[in-house]
């Protein structure tokens, strides 16, 4: 049941490579594609499964925590940095999520699925080319490095999104090969999928109305974007207990509002792997 007691907001205040430094790593992140010029882009599958960082030496979240994976996962890995996505399979992120938080979790088909390789020399395909080479060497590392495709025109672009959804992809990634690898959000990299996503803060708690009264109607939620509602996508179990103030959640989105907050906003489900 929603307590008045928490209803009101609480604000919740290169091949050289360079050495990696410790702790978090500043990992590039993806903008929407809002009709930019793609071609000559390279586009691949965007994986629905948790972002990792190997460091060299430990394989870490996108917020700095360590994983515990199996003693010999990462035997195999090479001594320099590799960005990419701890992944099985599509449809799989709810066994993907809980196997990686847990330090006894079933990490059996899971393999780091390598995007970029960020402080390698040249371009994207250079930088993929020398983590390629290092498996040619050490074939059974728990490595895949992800195909990119050359992209023609922005329907070749589409066409690879509906072939995706089709087989139950979560959406396409589009990467400006010849930039740089850089840490924070960037024009060089997009996410381009019929509805996109992102994460958010829960900032209070909505009581519901009708069937819902006593229990969650919406949540209040806060990003870069502001502060905005997000009333859809929540099961019972989630209205009878919601997500925890403070908790960081992922919701699917249309668009922006004129406000610019997001449009349709749908509660996706609580980030666990931090």
């Amino acid at each position: 049941m929603i307590k008045k007691t928490i209803r009101g907001i609480i604000p919740i205040f290169t091949a050289v490579f360079i050495p990696a430094s410790a702790g978090a790593a500043d990992l590039m992140l993806a903008q929407e594609y809002k009709d930019q010029e793609i071609a000559g882009w390279a586009m691949s599958e965007k994986l629905d499964g948790v972002r990792a960082y190997w460091d060299g030496k430990h394989l870490m979240s996108r917020q700095g925590y360590a994983f515990a994976p199996p003693k010999g996962f990462t035997a195999q890995f090479p001594p320099y940095p590799l960005d990419g996505e701890l992944y099985s399979g599509r449809g799989q992120f709810e066994q993907i999520s809980a196997a990686v938080r847990s330090s006894s979790g079933d990490w059996r088909g899971i393999r780091l699925h390598v995007f970029d390789v960020p402080k390698a020399q040249g371009n994207l395909y250079q930088r993929l080319a020398v983590a390629t080479q290092w498996l040619k060497t050490h074939p059974n590392a728990q490595i895949t490095i992800i195909p990119q495709i050359k992209v023609r025109d922005r329907q070749h672009a589409m066409d690879f999104l509906k072939q995706i959804e089709a087989q139950g992809g979560e959406g396409v990634m589009l990467r400006q090969p010849e930039s740089r690898y850089s840490g924070g959000r960037s024009s060089q990299l997009l996410k381009l999928k019929s509805q996109y996503d992102d994460e958010c803060t829960v900032t209070r708690h909505y009581e519901g109305k009708g069937r819902n009264a006593g229990r969650l109607g919406a949540v209040g939620c806060k990003n870069r974007h502001g502060e905005f509602r997000i009333g859809s996508g929540f099961k019972d179990k989630d209205r009878d207990n919601p997500p925890k103030i403070g908790t960081l959640i992922t919701y699917r989105y249309r668009g922006f509002t004129q406000k610019g907050t997001p449009k349709f906003a749908t509660f996706v489900r609580v980030r666990t792997d931090r």
